[in-house]
């Protein structure tokens, strides 16, 4: 992909096309954080909202709403 950076591979334990995470450096400010999912779908975001995104994670919320949701 023309000007994408690989940032990670969300996955990588399998050869299913796993979600990754690139840098888009050729795109606006507020898409240049591309995360593709192995659908083929696509997320784009600032930077800055990437970085709430990571917030999130570090904080423990986004494991809690995980352990909710396979809870049941």
């Amino acid at each position: 992909m023309k000007g994408m950076s690989q940032f990670a591979v969300l996955c990588g334990q399998c050869s299913c096309g796993c979600p990754e995470l690139f840098v888009d450096h050729d795109a606006p400010a507020e898409k240049q954080i591309v995360i593709t999912d192995d659908f083929g779908q696509r997320v784009q975001m600032s930077a800055d909202q990437f970085a709430v995104l990571v917030e999130e994670a570090r904080s423990g919320r986004l494991d809690r709403a995980v352990a909710d949701l396979t809870a049941s």
